[in-house]
Formats: structure tokens, sequence, C-alpha cells
């Protein structure tokens, strides 16, 4: 099984690069973020006529999390149920059954800047997809959490850790936070296979980031111990960022061998 995250920054802009992706990559589930489309206004024949069905949940002009899946999807779930959302009102999860894993995809608050209310509410959030995954799921399960985290992990993650200093992305809380999520029985999957540094998934569009490799990882595919040892390949494919009018994410591919 193929699984891929990539946060499109609007697939309504960005549809057709998308869907020529899906063509040539060929993933079996492909995880959105920043879909920026309310549920109703999703292109689903488009995808449906390339063999995906797609599971959405947006609000429409902001954030918005998408699982398109070609082999099928069920059981699906948006949020975090009856636990409270210090993002309420903001679709950033959405969960569903692909091919026997469960698969979510997330879309981590930004956070803004330290010692704001944003930033608080996005460690609050990062707790509470601790909470749901306590309440809904178990680490002994074939589970599958991908997406946009906005957190760099180590610093080997971040182009130039000066750069970075008192901002986001970056702090020990939030990394403190992924940890926890490791701690609770994930495995970076990208991670597993390749420990070089400068690895990215995000570039800024402004100043000629990309072509001067200046970026972050924080985009991850995050596996569970029955997962862990069927991971056989990953890609962040770099050419999707290329172009016009791309993402400024890069999608992130895993391979299972299932």
């Amino acid at each position: 099984m193929r699984i891929a995250t990539w946060n499109v920054n609007s697939l309504k802009a960005r549809l057709p690069r998308v869907l020529e992706w899906l063509e040539y990559a060929q993933p079996d589930v492909l995880c959105m973020q920043e879909t920026k489309l309310a549920d109703d206004a999703v292109p689903v024949m488009d995808f449906e006529a390339i063999g995906y069905t797609v599971l959405h949940h947006g609000e429409g002009r902001w954030n918005g999390v998408a699982i398109a899946s070609r082999v099928g999807v069920t059981e699906d779930r948006s949020g975090f149920g009856e636990l409270v959302d210090p993002y309420e009102g903001e679709a950033r999860l959405v969960a569903g059954t692909c091919g026997g894993v469960r698969v979510a995809s997330v879309y981590v608050p930004n956070g803004r800047a330290l010692g704001t209310d944003t930033y608080e509410r996005k460690l609050e959030w990062l707790d509470r997809l601790l909470e749901w995954l306590d309440a809904s799921h178990s680490p002994d399960e074939p589970l599958v959490v991908c997406g946009d985290f906005n957190v760099a992990p180590e610093d080997r993650d971040v182009y130039d850790p000066r750069a970075f200093e008192g901002a986001t992305h970056v702090s020990d809380a939030e990394r403190k936070r992924y940890q926890a999520l490791l701690d609770w029985g994930f495995t970076d999957a990208f991670r597993q296979l390749y420990d070089d540094d400068r690895l990215y998934t995000w570039w800024d569009y402004r100043a000629g980031n990309f072509h001067k490799h200046k970026g972050l990882r924080i985009d991850h595919v995050l596996v569970t111990a029955p997962l862990r040892d069927r991971v056989t390949w990953a890609l962040v494919d770099r050419n999707a960022r290329k172009g016009e009018k791309p993402s400024d994410h890069a999608p992130l591919l895993v391979d299972l061998a299932l």
C-alpha cells in the first residue's frame, strides 16, 4: 500500500496538478490538507474518474482535510468527537479505514507566534490529538496519522535553526508534543528510512527559498508498531513543488508491504 500526504494549499487552485500527480505517483491513499473547500464543493467526480473515493471535512475558505482512496474508505470520522477542540469550527482532522488500515489526515494549527493565543491553542490541539488517540485507537492496531504537523521535530529538519530562534514550529513545547506522539506508539516512517539532514517538505514561496533549498520538514507520516517493519520505501516528491502555481509543500510518499 502506498500512502501519501500533501498540503495542497487550495484544492480548487491545485486540482489539475493533484489529479496529474495521482495518475503518475499512483498512491493507494492520499491525505490532503488545506483543501480550502466546503464539503459540497469537493470535485468528487474528477477523483472518481481516475478511481478514487474522497472523504472530506471542510468548512469553506480555510483549512480542510481529505482522504482520497482507491482501496475504499469506510468508518469515516471528522474531528475529535466529544472532546473539546481548541480550534472548534475549523476542519483539521478526518479519519477513515482504507484497505484494512486506519488512516487519519491532520492539519495541525500553525501557531503564528510564541506567546500568542493561537500558539497556546496549537499546543492544546496537539494535546487533544493525543487524547483522541487514547480514546479512539490503540498502538497495537494498524494506524497511520499523517499530514501537515507544522512541527519540525529536530534542528536537522530546519535549513538554519538560527533563523528560527524564538519562532513557532521549532519550540521546545511543540517538539515535546510531537515526541509524545512517538512515545504513544508511533514511528516517523520517513525518518526511519532516511537519517540525513536537509530533507524538507515545505519551502516558503518568498525569496526563492525552494531553489536555495531553505526548507523545513513539517509533513509527516506516523505509523504504529504493526506497520513499522512494513515500511519499505519513502520519498519527498520535490518535482511536485516545481512548475507553475505549485503548493508550498511537496507530497510525501510511504510504501507499506501489506
